[in-house]
């Protein structure tokens, strides 16, 4: 073997060496670095290192707008350089796919003035792409290695340079996979975290401050909208607050629907990415018209509760780059929590609303209500019921309703045992309730039983009806048929008594036999006028009295109906007095009410004083006319006044004293005259006489 032969093996064996060297070097430096920075730093420190050459590494964004550079010199200077991708010129290196010599005079004018890359080699640059070799599997951003004028003492070739390049790229796509893993712990325990806080909240205020700052930050956009489906309609209404400023002055944003991408994500039910919203035709461009907002991209995803859409979740404006799959899997990874809580905040709200329904039902019923759990304990009593008992309703709580609702005849624990029973629909029971004081309340009881998802008893709801009132309107009923019967009695019993004796001729002269029809006439009025007030009554109920109101003058009811009164009083021997002003103003209504008004009280003053005197006085006082009717009968016992203009009420002195009366007119009048506006009072002391003052509004210029 010749020496040429032996100094070319010689200085094989010294390359492989190096390049030996400089693999070991890299392995034991990238051996414990999972940062994609740090392993290029320290590739460009260690080829520079062993070549003797200026080696820089760039390795570009994930959006490809620029590239961060290292640059290692030959004594171990390291400078840290971005570069946006226009003027990096790493293309040509990168497209190669292989390892590339590229003499710098080869390159155009234009590219070498504007170029990052080409400020660095005098002659050339021996460049690999990053990663290599380039494969799908590959999760590194595109970069690039590159050795500057690499002269004859550099040992590194070509396919050496990317033999470098994949024990780089090894290291690279090992820290890039640290980074996601990373990333993904990371975003896990925020979706988790929001996902925690989401649903562990029923007020919708908070679960939307959620979405204003952890989420936003989280999926890195500027701003996040919800839009919120209408059952009914199916439109969808965004969320105010979730708008930012620029909507503040805006009307609240709905869309119909289908309208917009929003309406075509809630019709659809699929998500859209869209990194480019005036490219498509689904995007509604009048919200960002009206606000001044530009919407340059978003991810839209329908938010769902089992198969029902109820709203959408936009994330709107990556920072940074497009929205990827990625972010898409982010987005509806917070978007299952997120529709949960908002129908659970809906429920909780529908919730509330009932409950605040109910119990203002509870508490406003005039009836007497309790709850009854299935141990026969008060759970709650509302304000009737306190006032029914005489007790107040919060001391009721918690004690056995056999303690507080005593009966007197029958048991409210069988009463309550019984009302789940099927035979009876209905439940209820009537019977007296016994007081502390020892007084006794007619009530009717009504049960209900509350039951759960397996039908049983939980709970009891009693209504307890106060029957006093309806005893007394039933008492007061059979009072007014026991007079009406007994008034129309007395009269037929005379009628006929008196048709008999002149059928039997007893009339023997004709004095006697005109005494007798006067009596049969006197008689008949007195029936006529009887049925004529049950007529009225009827009429008044049905409501036919109350015709359309039209001015009426008093003063010539007053001329009409006062004659006939002042002889009756006369005959009766009392003093009738009136003092009628001549230029009473009109007051609206009709004639016939005011007669019936006027008429009632005026032949009540003269039934019900046996001597004296009845005095009509009518005068205009500001803007009413004033009729006071007094006289100076029998009275009305003070015990009689809260109930004397209530239907078929008669005072126990009338009926004592034998005075004829339905115990209607007084009703008749108070209602007229509070039809027509006016009021009415009563002063009276029993043996002494009673004043009415009747006060009719008048008609006003």
């Amino acid at each position: 073997m010749d020496i040429t032969s032996i100094m070319a093996q010689k200085q094989n064996l010294s390359t492989v060496q190096k390049i030996q060297d400089l693999w070991l070097a890299l392995n034991q430096e990238l051996s414990n670095m999972f940062d994609a920075h740090y392993v290029c730093a320290a590739v460009a420190s260690e080829v520079a290192a062993h070549t003797a050459t200026t080696t820089i590494v760039g390795i570009s964004d994930p959006q490809r707008k620029f590239f961060d550079v290292w640059i290692c010199h030959v004594d171990g200077k390291m400078k840290q350089e971005r570069w946006v991708s226009e003027k990096a010129s790493f293309a040509p290196f990168i497209d190669a796919a292989k390892a590339t010599y590229i003499e710098k005079f080869d390159r155009p004018v234009a590219e070498l003035i504007q170029s990052e890359l080409w400020l660095h080699p005098r002659e050339a640059i021996l460049g690999v792409p990053l990663p290599f070799p380039a494969t799908p599997q590959s999760i590194s951003s595109p970069g690039v290695l590159c050795l500057v004028d690499p002269n004859q003492d550099c040992f590194l070739g070509g396919s050496d340079l990317e033999h470098i390049a994949a024990i780089s790229t090894i290291f690279l796509d090992r820290a890039y996979l640290r980074h996601q893993v990373d990333r993904q712990e990371v975003e896990f325990a925020v979706i988790s975290d929001i996902s925690h806080t989401l649903t562990s909240t029923l007020s919708l205020e908070n679960v939307f401050n959620q979405l204003s700052g952890t989420i936003r930050r989280t999926l890195n956009v500027e701003s996040l909208s919800v839009g919120l489906r209408e059952a009914i309609t199916g439109d969808i209404i965004f969320v105010d607050f979730l708008m930012g400023p620029l909507f503040e002055q805006m009307p609240s944003i709905r869309l119909k629907k289908g309208q917009g991408v929003a309406g075509w994500v809630a019709e659809n039910s699929e998500p859209v990415i869209i990194n480019d919203t005036y490219a498509d035709k689904r995007f509604y461009r009048r919200v960002d018209r009206q606000s001044g907002f530009t919407t340059h991209s978003m991810i839209c995803i329908p938010l769902k509760v089992e198969a029902r859409t109820i709203g959408i979740l936009q994330a709107i404006n990556r920072i940074n780059g497009e929205f990827s799959q990625h972010d898409l899997r982010l987005l509806q990874a917070i978007g299952g929590p997120l529709a949960a809580a908002i129908e659970n905040s809906r429920l909780h709200m529908d919730v509330l609303a009932e409950k605040r329904r109910i119990e203002t039902i509870f508490a406003g019923m005039s009836e007497g209500m309790l709850t009854v759990n299935s141990e026969h304990l008060i759970t709650n009593a509302n304000e009737a019921m306190g006032a029914l008992l005489q007790i107040a309703p919060d001391t009721l709580l918690g004690k056995p309703i056999k303690n507080i609702v005593k009966l007197q005849k029958g048991d409210m624990t069988s009463f309550i045992d019984g009302i789940g029973d099927d035979a009876d629909e209905y439940p209820q029971i009537i019977g007296d309730i016994i007081r502390d004081k020892g007084e006794t309340v007619p009530i009717l009881i009504s049960g209900a039983a509350v039951t759960d998802n397996n039908d049983i008893i939980n709970e009891y709801i009693l209504a307890f009806s106060d029957l006093t009132q309806i005893r007394e309107v039933e008492r007061m009923r059979d009072d007014f048929f026991q007079g009406i019967v007994h008034e129309l009695r007395t009269p037929l019993a005379t009628i006929l008594m008196y048709a008999r004796l002149l059928r039997e001729g007893k009339a023997r002269d004709e004095e006697k036999a005109v005494r007798f029809l006067g009596v049969i006439e006197r008689e008949s009025d007195r029936l006529q006028k009887m049925v004529r007030q049950m007529l009225l009554l009827a009429k008044q109920e049905a409501g036919e009295l109350h015709r359309s109101p039209e001015p009426v003058a008093l003063n010539a009811i007053f001329s009409e109906i006062l004659p006939p009164f002042a002889d009756q009083a006369t005959e009766k021997g009392l003093t009738f007095i009136q003092r009628i002003s001549s230029e009473l103003p009109d007051v609206m209504g009709n004639v016939d009410t005011f007669e019936l008004i006027l008429k009632n009280l005026i032949e009540n003053a003269i039934k019900y004083t046996p001597s004296g005197s009845v005095r009509i006085n009518a005068k205009a006082v500001n803007e009413s006319v004033q009729v006071k009717i007094a006289d100076d009968g029998i009275g009305i016992p003070p015990q009689s006044m809260p109930n004397l203009f209530k239907r078929f009420y008669r005072t126990q002195t009338a009926v004592e004293r034998g005075i004829a009366g339905t115990g209607l007119g007084l009703y008749m009048v108070k209602e007229n005259v509070e039809n027509f506006g006016g009021s009415i009072q009563v002063e009276s002391s029993e043996g002494k006489g009673s004043t009415f003052t009747v006060l009719f509004p008048a008609i006003q210029g």
